[in-house]
């Protein structure tokens, strides 16, 4: 995400080269802290939100698996009353249930992960923050002390390099955008005969249940 990889920017930043390089260092060093401390604030308002998604997404896993077990049981029950077009019915939904808890169990994999990597983000980040704070100072004066002519030059050719390297990575994201909306394209056109192959796999599986039931109930 957007977030995280800002965050690694400034996890990565040298701050004794920006100093170095900096034409106001006490400006400069205001600065790195002031982005430190917005991009905390944003880090642990997304830790919340996504442990609030966690939590939500369990939830919903959990109906969804209670779901399944109750219409199972309402399949169970139309086979006793002999009704197979009313079990077919409830086994289906069954699946349908089974398939959303397995989708979601996936989702809560994933934003497990998230979670981490936000919890560790932002513990590096609050690390590097104290760390900007105390030595501030310091790295001010050492800026004062090694400064030397030139470093003005070498920071007006290293923003040109950033620069082109920005414009490089816009084309390249330009290219990889529209290479997938090929590829999205062509999947689109085979979407068809895909569902009719899974709605054919979809009533094969609900006929194994069905006559699995009807065995178990004989």
């Amino acid at each position: 995400m957007a977030l995280l990889e800002r965050v690694g920017t400034l996890l990565r930043a040298n701050v004794n080269d920006l100093i170095d390089r900096a034409e106001d260092p006490g400006k400069m060093v205001k600065q790195i802290i002031l982005d430190m401390e917005n991009q905390l604030m944003q880090v642990k308002t997304q830790v919340a939100i996504s442990i609030a998604d966690l939590h939500l997404l369990r939830k919903k896993r959990d109906e969804c698996n209670q779901e399944h077990a109750e219409y199972v049981r309402r399949a169970e029950l139309a086979v006793a009353k002999q009704n197979d077009a009313l079990a077919r019915a409830a086994l289906e939904r069954a699946l349908d249930a089974k398939r959303r808890a397995e989708s979601l169990e996936q989702q809560i994999g994933d934003q497990q992960v998230e979670v981490e990597n936000l919890k560790s983000a932002l513990h590096q980040l609050g690390g590097k923050l104290a760390d900007a704070r105390t030595k501030s100072d310091v790295l001010i004066a050492r800026h004062h002390r090694a400064r030397a002519a030139g470093k003005a030059a070498e920071a007006n050719l290293n923003l040109h390099a950033d620069a082109s390297s920005a414009a490089w990575d816009r084309m390249k994201n330009k290219v990889n955008h529209a290479e997938a909306m090929s590829r999205a394209r062509a999947e689109l056109l085979g979407d068809d005969v895909e569902d009719q192959f899974r709605a054919l796999e979809k009533q094969d599986e609900i006929d194994r249940l069905l006559a699995e039931l009807k065995r178990e109930k004989s």
